[in-house]
């Protein structure tokens, strides 16, 4: 039997949440303190003047708390689970790769660092990080639940491609991987899990995760010869007819770039999901929002711009609410590669069909090897999209999007969001570590700060 007691590793883990307040921490007080946090601009930091960075003064994961929780292999992996106070109360950070890319001043960026900083010192909530790059993809029925327990998820980027599998040769983790836990996490959702916020590749990685699973939901409904107690086969006939219907607009949607160049001719391309960006994103870029393609003149389906705009019209999906309330966001950028919005499109169109459909046979559905049907995402919004405003010229289209999964029962909304940028990065793109740790007034009129904790703060609410 594996001996914790000897572990080193583990041996100099808090046992209670929290690092800056007396009583530690919980739920209920990262809440408060978020939303004290996003209530103003200027009023003063609630919790005791502590710094972060008296045991761990590199602030470096792994090196001291309390930054002292790394899974890193299945031991720490079984420390967890006889734990549970410590990821229930805690944020779990995915890391696909090592850094999210280099800096102007040539700096690796571990942008999961800033993550954990910002969630400390804002509301003193605990991080655990899951470098999936040196750990491999550690049994996903195990991680799934216990990352679905805590206050939030977040997947962060990392400097490989989604579009390259070969990016990910050094690492421990291959991109098939991160697709099955990315799936994993998109169907975790429940009225009692936690938000996930994947960024950048995160963002990237949950795209495809949507064609994937809406191509597999497809697939298996359209192999499926009867359902049990499905009378006279109504319910699999209704079924299948509309999973047709989607698989003959994947099949026929095109991917095409502003510049006219086609990436892709239909939803089985592996660049229909995530293709290269016209230009590479570095720095400060402003928010704009989203405005839906003219039917008359692109490839998309009339059908799938309508169904957004309804998505778009019933959900409030925080961030573009976000640029209504700061009137200008000014977020950092870091990335090559953009999520399509063609993709998004048909994966909001075709979430919605298939929530609809099941809707009056989901009592049949339930105990059915289409089960997993009912876990699916109800719509997807594309929130917002980034501009050179010296240009006045959209670059990314699909910035942040926003997840919807409604309850079939209760008719209860919850949600998850995606970014293409870096909320927890600050305009200089540096670790903290690497420059002067910024102070509470400092992240008070931070636009990313602030964003990133409003996401949190919402998805805790759900």
């Amino acid at each position: 039997m594996y001996d914790f007691a000897t572990d080193k590793t583990t041996a100099n883990w808090r046992s209670q949440p929290g690092y800056l307040a007396e009583g530690g921490s919980d739920f209920e007080s990262v809440h408060i303190l978020l939303g004290r946090f996003l209530s103003d601009r200027h009023s003063p930091d609630p919790l005791p003047d502590k710094t972060l960075q008296t045991e761990n003064t590199a602030f470096k994961w792994g090196e001291g708390k309390p930054l002292e929780k790394v899974i890193d292999s299945d031991a720490e992996l079984d420390f967890l689970l006889r734990n549970p106070r410590l990821y229930r109360n805690a944020i779990a950070i995915i890391e696909p790769w090592h850094h999210v890319g280099h800096n102007p001043q040539g700096e690796e960026v571990r942008a999961s660092v800033n993550v954990a900083y910002l969630a400390q010192k804002i509301a003193d909530c605990d991080s655990i990080v899951f470098p999936m790059w040196s750990s491999g993809l550690l049994d996903p029925e195990l991680v799934a639940p216990i990352i679905s327990s805590g206050i939030a998820i977040v997947m962060e980027g990392g400097d490989s491609s989604v579009r390259d599998k070969n990016t990910f040769d050094e690492a421990k983790c291959s991109l098939d991987d991160l697709h099955i836990l990315t799936e994993k996490i998109l169907l975790s959702r429940s009225p009692t899990s936690a938000p996930a916020i994947f960024i950048c590749l995160g963002h990237q990685l949950a795209a495809q995760a949507h064609i994937n699973l809406i191509q597999k939901a497809v697939k298996q409904v359209l192999e499926l010869d009867s359902l049990d107690r499905d009378k006279d086969d109504k319910a699999l006939h209704t079924l299948k007819k509309i999973c047709r219907e989607i698989e003959a607009i994947g099949n026929s949607l095109t991917v095409t770039k502003k510049n006219g160049h086609k990436i892709a001719d239909n939803w089985h391309h592996p660049e229909f999901a995530v293709g290269p960006n016209e230009s590479k994103e570095v720095g400060h870029r402003q928010l704009w929002h989203y405005q839906s393609p003219d039917w008359e003149t692109s490839d998309i389906p009339q059908e799938l711009i309508t169904a957004h705009e309804v998505t778009a019209d019933e959900f409030e999906g925080v961030i573009d609410t976000s640029i209504e309330y700061e009137h200008e966001l000014n977020i950092s950028m870091f990335h090559s590669d953009e999520v399509n919005e063609e993709a998004i499109l048909l994966a909001n169109w075709a979430y919605r069909l298939i929530h609809n459909t099941i809707i009056p046979y989901r009592h049949i559905l339930a105990g059915s090897p289409l089960s997993w049907l009912m876990q699916l995402p109800y719509a997807i919004e594309i929130l917002c999209s980034t501009a050179l405003e010296e240009k006045d010229e959209v670059v990314t289209e699909c910035s942040a999007t926003c997840i919807n999964y409604k309850d079939f029962e209760s008719k209860l909304i919850r949600r998850s969001f995606t970014c293409q940028f870096h909320p927890e990065l600050l305009s200089d793109l540096r670790v903290i570590g690497h420059r002067q740790p910024p102070s509470y007034q400092e992240l008070k009129t931070d636009d990313g700060a602030r964003l990133f904790a409003r996401l949190l703060y919402a998805g805790m609410q759900e």
